[in-house]
């Protein structure tokens, strides 16, 4: 999943925070091409270097926390692509649901209601991936 292709319209979705961003490279078929989560400071050295490898041809970013602040980042970095703003609200909801699905709870845990459990680690990445799907619907 994070091995550079060449492909053809892909997206870089950004799930801006203060802190930590969410990236991720999704192609036009929604098939995830690479997903991290990078400290807000490096984010557009990331974005260029994706843009680069993945020949993005759409950048999408969430409009909510440190929004703006990435998105001028991204234009200092000399980022080529216009940022789309994505409406981000319940993102990050849905995007916990869906850590669950893809990491299901193990031992005692799984007995456990989700709405219970906290994920084991960060999952802005998630996020990014289900940005990049909402721009994907919002076009079709």
């Amino acid at each position: 999943m994070n091995s550079p292709v060449q492909t053809e319209g892909t997206i870089l979705a950004i799930d801006p925070g203060r802190e930590k961003c969410g990236v991720a490279v999704v192609g036009m078929d929604r098939a995830v091409l690479h997903r991290e989560i990078v400290p807000t400071m490096g984010v557009a050295a990331t974005a260029s270097r994706l843009v680069d490898a993945y020949h993005v041809t759409q950048l999408v970013v969430g409009d909510r926390t440190a929004a703006k602040d990435v998105c001028r980042a991204l234009a200092a970095a000399h980022i080529r692509l216009v940022p789309r703003m994505v409406d981000e609200h319940r993102s990050s909801e849905q995007a916990r649901r869906r850590f669950f699905q893809e990491s299901p709870p193990r031992g005692w845990r799984r007995l456990l209601p989700v709405t219970l459990l906290t994920p084991d680690r960060p999952y802005d990445d998630l996020v990014a991936v289900m940005l990049a799907e909402r721009y994907l619907a919002s076009k079709s």
